[in-house]
């Protein structure tokens, strides 16, 4: 708890000070920035918090890891539902009943899950939580993009970045403390008075920003959606512990490809559209949608291999495993703010592709590692990575948002979050099936082989298609004109 206060204490002290010096914007504005700052940073914390607690879970509800991922899947599925509505949202209802709204639905789901008495309403409270978080993201990104000029919109999302990307690298190392040393549930009760205070906050503080729009509801568009996204996201999770000849992947995964093609097509159609396509029409927009792509895969794909490795292959705990992680998760939390100003100074073609250079070379690191290896040196790769990473995320977001006119900024974060959310899906289970068929074919092979090695191989193998994926992204930054972000103005 003490880390998360002195994250939030360090986060709202920071941007007080930095935000109204440095990017020129009123008291008001600089209120908004931080309560939505404080409230996404424990959404994305949420998102992470959770695995290393589920053997945990499975343990006192006595249940099996087919029921025990629906602790995150479930969550992901809700989340990834609720995107594409927040487009809607974002510009139907004020920005202050939408965040009051969705703080609210995160802080009950929050106390539901800290005192679920059965796995039931333990996942009834996790998609609570889901409902609330999944509109974080794309309001913080609306509301930047509507507060900040074009030129200082990299400082500010390096700012955010701060929480955004400290968040889920610090949920793991977090939650393999407090799991170690106490009940799961104080997972959620540590969240949950930050959460409920940030709601105050937020009551007394928040401003509306942006206009609001009397849009006709799309009921058809939003039925598609759910059922398309919400099937490919189901499908490419239960990938990760399912054979992919099973149903449950490959069938969900058509379902999901049949109907997304068909809400698209009825965006295209409909005089009313509860995502406006018009966003694919912008350049550069679309290509820094398709290095984000290629990047999610490789991240939350091969960011699953390491706790792997120290988990499985090295015997380590859950905390030493969440130990080797946080060097990575500060450097990302320190540097956001410069990589924010490097975009704002020199653009994102050249920043973009430096930062997955130096992502490919930290995984390659790790795909060295071997039984004897020092943890020291898993340390030192992760940290690369993370470092490379801290260069690329923000600045390519950034720059899609960008891209776009005002109008069209409410559509264009919700495709660009849905999109990276079915890209880490995807990643996951993709490298998933990747590291367990290279195990199998090489167990094969070398059938005296100790199976410590043989699991081994298979992270290694999986590491180094992650470090490929990331240069076929540094082929795409290629594609970037390189503007400065003040050429947009």
């Amino acid at each position: 708890m003490f880390i998360i206060i002195l994250s939030l204490i360090t986060c709202y002290n920071y941007l007080k000070r930095k935000v109204g010096q440095h990017l020129n914007i009123s008291k008001k504005q600089k209120s908004v920035l931080i309560i939505l700052v404080i409230g996404t940073f424990l959404g994305f914390l949420n998102q992470t918090l959770m695995n290393v607690a589920l053997p945990n879970i499975m343990h006192e509800f006595n249940i099996g890891p087919g029921l025990g991922q629906w602790i995150t899947n479930g969550y992901m599925l809700v989340n990834g539902v609720m995107v594409p509505l927040t487009a809607f949202l974002i510009q139907r209802l004020t920005t202050r009943r939408l965040y009051l709204t969705a703080v609210g639905l995160f802080a009950i789901g929050t106390l539901i899950a800290g005192f679920a008495p059965n796995f039931t309403v333990l996942i009834t409270g996790r998609m609570i939580q889901a409902m609330g978080a999944g509109v974080f993201g794309p309001l913080m990104n609306v509301i930047v993009m509507n507060l900040f000029a074009p030129d200082k919109r990299g400082g500010a999302m390096g700012l955010i970045g701060l929480a955004l990307n400290f968040a889920p690298t610090l949920g793991p190392t977090l939650s393999g403390f407090i799991v170690t040393n106490l009940s799961w549930r104080f997972l959620f009760f540590i969240v949950a008075p930050l959460i409920i205070a940030d709601f105050i906050l937020a009551y007394f503080l928040l401003q509306n920003i942006g206009e609001q729009k009397m849009l006709k509801f799309d009921f058809i568009g939003v039925v598609l959606s759910s059922i398309g996204l919400g099937s490919l996201l189901y499908g490419f999770s239960n990938a990760g512990a399912t054979p992919w000849s099973e149903f449950t992947v490959w069938g969900f995964i058509v379902i999901g490809l049949i109907v997304t093609a068909l809400f698209i097509w009825r965006q295209f159609s409909t005089k009313t559209p509860l995502l406006n396509m018009a966003v694919l029409k912008q350049r550069e927009f679309v290509i820094a949608m398709l290095i984000n792509i290629v990047l999610m895969i490789a991240m939350y794909g091969g960011a699953l291999m390491l706790p792997l490795y120290m988990q499985t292959i090295r015997g380590a705990s859950a905390f030493i495993s969440g130990l080797v992680l946080f060097p990575g998760a500060l450097v990302t939390a320190f540097l956001s703010p410069w990589s924010g100003r490097l975009y704002d100074q020199y653009g994102v073609k050249y920043l973009t592709l430096i930062g997955i250079l130096i992502t490919a070379a930290g995984t390659i690191v790790l795909a060295s590692l071997t039984l004897t290896t020092p943890l020291w040196f898993a340390v030192i790769g992760q940290f690369i990575r993370q470092l490379g990473l801290v260069l690329v995320l923000m600045p390519i977001q950034t720059e899609a948002f960008n891209a776009l006119p005002l109008a069209l900024m409410p559509d264009g974060s919700a495709m660009f979050t849905t999109v990276r959310q079915i890209a880490a899906s995807f990643g996951t289970a993709a490298l998933v099936t990747i590291m367990t068929r290279s195990s199998l074919s090489y167990g094969k092979t070398h059938a005296s082989t100790l199976d410590v090695l043989i699991q081994l191989h298979g992270i290694k193998i999986t590491f180094l298609t992650a470090a490929a994926l990331m240069l076929v992204g540094a082929a795409l930054t290629l594609l970037f004109r390189n503007k400065a972000p003040r050429d947009f103005i």
